[in-house]
């Protein structure tokens, strides 16, 4: 019987997911951004994981947060979203089309423009320069083969109780997958660890999106 029902759940499991990931209505804002990301062949983060943004800025009550890939919008409007009123949003991305698309789609719901500091450029050469345990949030939706690096600078820029989140965390499922050392999976399994086995975090793993790692720091 117990087989049976394990069974059960593990087949209702994607089902399960997805009403997870539709449980909260998204603005007109965000469809708005994803639109622009379509257009710019950009791939936008799910539903499920916008709301989990939002749902931990207001969470930390937010007023400093720093975002390593702006993309067009999506995920800095759900930070935004759940940011204290005067709290800035600094999101670097090496694509300037991108963050012209951001910055109209978030001005373009009210935000305004000195909530929003958008930095061109490659995050490894931004981030040094950004101001030590000044953020609350530093989220991290980058390149990948570059996420060890972010972790370590993350853990620099971060207050004490402020949150790193982790995008991709599961890279397409194959981070779970120890035989496959491709490059992603691979780089990802060690900033995971390196999260771990850094005593100023205390993570947790989330099965949303493409997987998202949540951190608090000490």
């Amino acid at each position: 019987m117990t087989a049976a029902k394990n069974s059960g759940r593990a087949a209702s499991l994607p089902a399960t997911l997805a009403y997870a990931e539709a449980f909260t209505a998204e603005s007109e804002g965000a469809d708005t951004a994803r639109h622009r990301a379509e257009e710019l062949g950009v791939e936008p983060i799910s539903s499920g994981v916008s709301a989990v943004l939002t749902f931990l800025a207001r969470t930390v009550s937010a007023r400093a947060v720093a975002e390593i890939g702006t993309g067009t919008g999506v995920s800095g409007l759900a930070l935004l979203s759940g940011m204290a009123a005067d709290g800035v949003l600094t999101s670097i991305d090496s694509e300037t089309e991108n963050q012209v698309a951001a910055r109209e789609v978030l001005t373009g719901q009210g935000i305004a423009s000195r909530r929003i500091r958008l930095i061109a450029g490659q995050a490894l050469n931004v981030l040094p320069k950004l101001t030590d345990g000044a953020y609350d949030i530093v989220y991290v939706d980058g390149d990948p083969l570059e996420y060890v690096e972010y972790v370590a600078q993350a853990e620099r820029l971060l207050r004490s109780g402020g949150l790193l989140i982790v995008h991709h965390a599961l890279w397409q499922g194959l981070v779970a997958d120890e035989r496959n050392f491709d490059d992603e999976p691979l780089i990802i399994r060690e900033a995971l660890a390196a999260v771990i086995e850094d005593g100023s975090f205390t993570p947790v793993l989330l099965p949303v999106g493409d997987g998202l790692l949540v951190a608090v720091k000490a």
